[in-house]
C-alpha cells in the first residue's frame, strides 16, 4: 500500500508515511487506494470480535511491510479493553469509547500508533514524538508511549484551556524519570498546533532528529479509529446514521474513510460546539478558518481543522457531493448543558460535554435522511468524570471516578509552562 499527499507529492510506504508524519510538500497523507470489504465480510461483522475487525480493516495499509503475526500482536495488545454500543433512548445508541486507560476515544489510536512505530523503528536513533492537544490526544498519547523503548515524547498543551483532570492526566508523567514531557504553552490549541506545524517543517531540525506526529495528522493514528465504526455496525446493523463530535475532523475523516471501505453508513453527522468551520462549509461552500472560540467541548475548540483537508480531498472539492454524506450540527454551551441535564432526567444516561454535542446532534437530525425504525449512534467520546466539574453542577450529584482518575488526580501536578513561540519549543526538542 502507498499512500498519497493531499497535496500531489509522489506516493510512500506506510512506514514514511507513519515517521515522516507530513508529507513533503506540507499536505496529509491519504490512503493510494482504499481495499473494499466484500459483502460476505460486512455480513460476518456481528460474529467478529473487535480485534478481528481491527486486524481485518488494518491489514491492507501495513500489507508487504509488517508481518501479519506482528500486527495481529499490536492490535491484540493496543485493543484490550471494551467498546460497547449502550442504548440511550429507543432507536439511539452510545458507542463508548472510553474504557481505555485515559478514558477517552483517543486510547484506540495512540495505542495502535505506539506500537506500529515501535514494530517498525529501526535507526538507531531514539523516536521524537511530538504532539498538540486540546485536551485527551496528549494524554493518550503519553500514555500509549510511557516505557516504550527508543522514544521520546514531547506534548503541546494550551494553559488554562483543558480540564484540571485532563491537566492531571497530562502531566502524570511530567515529573517521573520518563520518556514523557507534556508542557503548557501560553496560547490557543491552534498555537500549539501551528508549533507542531513549525517543527516538521524545520528541515534542519528533522536532519538532527527522527521527529514524527502523535496528532491525527498521522496515519498511523487516523487509520484505526475507523476500526470502531466497524465495530459500532457490528452491534447494531441496522444503523445507518452516526454523529461524530468533532474539533479536528480527524475521528469524522476515519468514518468516512470506512465508509468508502464498505461500510454501510449512508450519514455521518459532524456535530461541533461554536467551532463550526466545517458546518459552515457545508452551509456555504466556503472554507473560512477562523481563532477557536473556548467552550466547554475543549477538545472541539479547533477553528482551523486539520483533517478538512483529507475530506476535502476525498470528495475532489466537490462540496454538493460532501453533503450528500456529512450533515453539519453545532450546539452552543448552553445547549450542552440543556442536553446533559435533560438527557440524564429522562434516560439516566450521563454524558460529557462532546458526547452531549454527538447525541443532541443526531436527536436534531431525527428523521432527516434515514429510513423508518433505523438505529442511529452517536460516538460518547469521554468518561463524564474527565469533565466533572462541568458535569457535576449541571445534573447536581458527583459523578464516580474510575481508578485511573482517582490515581491521576491524587498526585501533584508538575506544571512546566512555556511561550507560544517556535524558539521555546525548538529548545525542547534539540535539549
Amino acid at each position: 500500500m502507498r499512500f498519497l499527499s493531499t497535496r500531489g507529492a509522489p506516493p510512500v510506504s506506510f512506514t514514511t508515511a507513519l515517521f515522516n508524519g507530513l508529507a513533503a510538500d506540507g499536505g496529509l497523507f491519504v490512503p493510494e487506494t482504499i481495499e473494499p470489504w466484500t459483502a460476505s465480510e460486512i455480513a460476518r461483522l456481528p460474529r467478529r470480535t473487535l480485534t478481528e475487525i481491527g486486524l481485518r480493516a488494518m491489514r491492507p495499509f501495513v500489507r508487504g511491510e509488517l508481518d501479519l503475526a506482528v500486527l495481529e500482536a499490536v492490535v491484540v495488545e493496543a485493543l484490550d479493553f471494551p467498546i460497547p454500543l449502550v442504548k440511550v433512548e429507543p432507536g439511539i445508541f452510545a458507542l463508548e469509547l472510553f474504557h481505555g486507560p485515559t478514558l477517552a476515544f483517543k486510547d484506540v489510536g495512540a495505542r495502535v500508533m505506539a506500537r506500529l512505530m515501535a514494530a517498525l523503528h529501526t535507526a538507531d536513533d531514539p523516536l521524537t514524538v511530538l504532539a498538540a492537544t486540546s485536551g485527551d490526544t496528549g494524554s493518550a498519547v503519553a500514555y500509549a508511549f510511557h516505557r516504550v523503548p527508543h522514544t521520546r515524547v514531547v506534548i503541546l498543551y494550551p494553559h488554562g484551556r483543558v480540564s484540571p483532570t485532563q491537566e492531571a492526566q497530562l502531566t502524570f508523567f511530567n515529573d517521573q524519570r520518563t520518556n514523557v514531557r507534556a508542557y503548557a504553552v501560553a496560547g490557543s490549541f491552534d498555537d500549539c498546533h501551528r508549533l507542531t506545524r513549525q517543527a516538521f517543517a524545520d528541515d534542519d531540525l528533522r536532519k538532527r532528529m527522527a521527529l514524527t506526529s502523535a496528532n491525527s495528522v498521522n496515519v498511523g493514528r487516523l487509520l484505526p479509529q475507523s476500526v470502531y465504526y466497524f465495530h459500532a455496525i457490528a452491534q447494531s446493523p441496522d444503523a445507518r446514521t452516526v454523529s461524530t463530535p468533532s474539533g479536528n475532523f480527524g475521528n469524522l475523516t476515519a468514518g468516512l474513510l470506512a465508509k468508502r471501505a464498505g461500510l454501510p453508513i449512508d450519514r455521518f453527522v459532524a456535530a461541533t460546539n461554536v467551532n463550526d468551520v466545517v458546518p459552515m462549509y457545508l452551509d456555504s461552500g466556503r472554507f473560512e478558518p477562523r481563532a477557536s472560540v473556548q467552550t466547554l467541548a475543549n477538545a472541539m475548540d479547533v477553528g482551523h481543522p486539520s483533517n478538512f483537508e483529507r475530506m476535502a480531498w476525498l470528495y475532489d472539492g466537490d462540496v454538493a457531493a460532501m453533503r450528500k454524506d456529512i450533515s453539519g450540527v453545532r450546539i452552543t454551551d448552553e445547549g450542552v448543558r440543556t442536553i446533559i441535564r435533560d438527557a440524564y432526567a429522562r434516560t439516566g444516561y450521563l454524558l460529557d460535554p462532546h458526547a452531549a454535542i454527538a447525541y443532541g446532534a443526531v436527536k436534531l437530525r431525527n428523521g432527516q435522511h434515514e429510513a423508518e425504525g433505523e438505529s442511529k449512534i452517536f460516538l460518547a467520546t469521554a468518561h463524564p468524570a474527565k469533565f466533572a466539574e462541568i458535569v457535576e453542577p449541571i445534573i447536581g450529584r458527583a459523578v464516580d471516578k474510575p481508578a485511573p482518575l482517582v490515581q491521576a488526580l491524587a498526585r501533584p501536578r508538575h506544571i512546566v509552562r512555556i511561550d507560544a513561540t517556535y524558539e521555546a519549543v525548538r529548545s525542547i526538542l534539540t535539549s
